[in-house]
């Protein structure tokens, strides 16, 4: 199977689960029961194998042992968590399909602002040249000299944390590789033939920049800003890992990884299936970007 296939195919999973997943289980993300506190996985049919059967391994004083909490209750009995709950009784496979939600529109619409911002910063710069261009780009070096995570914290406390906060760190600090792609590209085109055809006969630099250049690149920017998904996403669960991200009672990826981190050595399924999920929508987005790439790539060499 190509890369660009295998990749759409777990992005339209991963995004079929983030919108049905919450109905399938008929559980909300904020819903506590303190009877079902820190339950292990148990999935019904699969159960009788042997695995995800609610057992799990607890260390005491006196050793290891396994236990299963579903058999010490009428309610347990007959109850199915299948990826187990936190410390408070939340259902793990509710939450974690919301926040995948939380994530993927939280980084699509940092990165949308991202193409935007980058796409017209660099396309100006590389289209006009000379000395505009040296000095937009020695801006685009003082900005990409401060650290992304202290520009990101700074907006975050003073705007305090939440969805708003969150896409405007992750936006005003993501355009600047969106930038210098477009001017590269930019660069490499603008003295083509059919560009310089377009201005002999009278085309203004937004007809030029609009109906001749961007559609000749559009493929290595689609690319560029495929690949920049992932980093907005892992930008996103690494705030809220440092506790600047999503406040409770909503939860993003990176607030699952976080509040699973602090048990982990106790109840380690409690991180398992938010760390699952990140990676495969990393990996979707990777495949699909690096599949459409190998293909302009081949096209470029014919």
């Amino acid at each position: 199977m190509k890369k660009e296939k295998a990749g759409i195919i777990i992005l339209l999973a991963i995004c079929f689960l983030a919108w049905a997943g919450p109905v399938f289980s008929g559980r909300t993300a904020w819903e506590q029961n303190l009877d079902m506190q820190s339950m292990a996985p148990r999935v019904p049919g699969i159960e009788n194998l042997g695995i995800l059967d609610g057992h799990e391994t607890v260390v005491t004083s006196a050793g290891t042992m396994k236990r299963n909490r579903y058999k010490e209750s009428e309610e347990g009995k007959k109850t199915y968590y299948w990826f187990g709950t936190d410390v408070l009784g939340r259902d793990i496979f509710t939450r974690t399909w919301e926040g995948a939600r939380i994530s993927l529109t939280v980084a699509l619409l940092a990165v949308a602002a991202d193409v935007l911002l980058g796409l017209a910063y660099g396309a100006v710069s590389g289209y006009l040249g000379g000395r505009i261009d040296f000095v937009m780009q020695r801006i685009v070096e003082i900005i990409s000299g401060i650290p992304n995570l202290v520009i990101a914290t700074i907006l975050i406390v003073v705007l305090r944390p939440g969805i708003p906060s969150v896409m405007l760190s992750i936006g005003l600090t993501g355009w600047i590789n969106m930038s210098r792609t477009a001017r590269a590209k930019i660069m490499e085109v603008k003295n083509m033939d059919y560009v310089l055809a377009a201005k002999t006969q009278g085309a203004g630099i937004r007809w030029l920049i609009t109906k001749e250049i961007l559609p000749n690149i559009g493929g290595q920017l689609a690319v560029a800003a495929l690949v920049s998904v992932p980093n907005a996403i892992f930008m996103e669960a690494f705030l809220a890992f440092m506790g600047l991200g999503i406040p409770a009672p909503a939860a993003s990826l990176g607030t699952m990884i976080y509040d699973g981190f602090l048990v982990f050595t106790i109840h380690p399924y409690m991180a398992a299936a938010p760390v699952i999920v990140l990676a495969f929508i990393m990996a979707g987005f990777q495949l699909t970007a690096e599949g459409i790439r190998d293909k302009l790539d081949s096209r470029t060499a014919l």
